[in-house]
């Protein structure tokens, strides 16, 4: 199975390298690692009971306009258990601008291995809207049109795959195959937003029979901006604590706390320290998570992803 996942990630990661495609900044997440339906639908109803996720993210704390996200999504599996379903809104701003994403999610399981290994195929469906407001910032432009208002809706449909055991994952989702338009905070204007590809991985390691380490990575890809990598590595203690660190390429360090405070919640925080030029404007970025899953059915092995 350990060769598998190994195999799997070298050939997708040597594909992106190929294609030379880069990624833009989207609304992005410290703790991706517990938010993976936004990133991928095929992970919907792979937690095996209901599951109920709220995540608050504040970025670059003292710079106006900065981005803040907030982001909602609850899956399940169904009664038969190769067919997950589950909803998610995400509501991102930046500067003068508000964008929404609500989605449907749906994922079909085939086991492979003899039920060790499980390959997951994803696709979503849903709306994405643009709001722009210009008297919340600074944009001047003498043509009034571009000073107007701005309130786009438009359509999205995007899929995913995700390979999948016990103890490693790893997946690789379009999150969009519709060009839609985007706040281009740099040019302060409308823009046409490419194809974005996300390419997500963890393994976990039981280390004793109260510690289990998982590192795991994701990155994100779009032609015409920089690749942006994330790589963290969490310590789950006696399955109540979790303690971790992360790192995004070129942008900054993280610190990572969860809690299991019952059978059903979870609660996580992580801190983010810029790295860039930007840490001497802003005094860092916070990221809170609860996680609520009211089935008190107890799986036959912890579940660290």
């Amino acid at each position: 199975m350990r060769s598998t996942f190994y195999k799997v990630t070298i050939i997708i990661v040597l594909l992106l390298m190929y294609k030379k495609q880069y990624a833009q900044q989207d609304p992005q997440y410290t703790q991706y690692m517990y938010n993976t339906m936004s990133v991928n639908p095929g992970y919907a109803g792979q937690r095996e009971v209901l599951n109920v996720t709220g995540l608050y993210r504040t970025q670059w704390v003292g710079l106006d306009g900065a981005p803040e996200t907030q982001t909602f999504a609850v899956h399940s599996p169904l009664r038969n258990e190769n067919i997950g379903l589950g909803f998610s809104v995400v509501n991102d701003k930046l500067g003068p601008s508000s964008e929404v994403y609500a989605d449907a999610n749906f994922s079909y399981t085939t086991p492979l291995d003899n039920n060790f290994t499980k390959l997951s195929f994803g696709l979503k469906t849903g709306f994405h809207n643009l709001n722009l407001d210009w008297s919340k910032g600074i944009y001047q432009d003498p043509d009034l049109l571009f000073n107007q208002p701005v309130n786009l809706w438009s359509p999205s449909i995007g899929a995913g795959i995700y390979l999948h055991s016990r103890k490693w994952y790893v997946g690789l989702s379009v999150p969009n195959f519709i060009t839609t338009n985007h706040y281009d905070d740099f040019q302060e204007s409308v823009a046409a937003e490419r194809m974005h590809y996300f390419l997500i991985g963890g393994y976990v390691m039981y280390l004793s029979d109260d510690l289990a380490l998982k590192p795991a990575f994701l990155v994100k890809a779009v032609s015409g901006a920089p690749l942006i990598a994330d790589v963290s590595a969490n310590l789950l203690i006696k399955e109540k604590v979790t303690l971790g660190l992360a790192w995004r390429w070129d942008d900054s360090v993280s610190a990572l706390v969860g809690f299991q405070v019952s059978n059903n919640v979870y609660i996580g925080y992580a801190y983010d320290l810029t790295s860039t030029h930007l840490n001497n404007y802003n005094s860092g970025t916070h990221e809170i998570m609860i996680r609520f899953e009211p089935s008190i059915r107890r799986l036959i092995s912890p579940r660290f992803f």
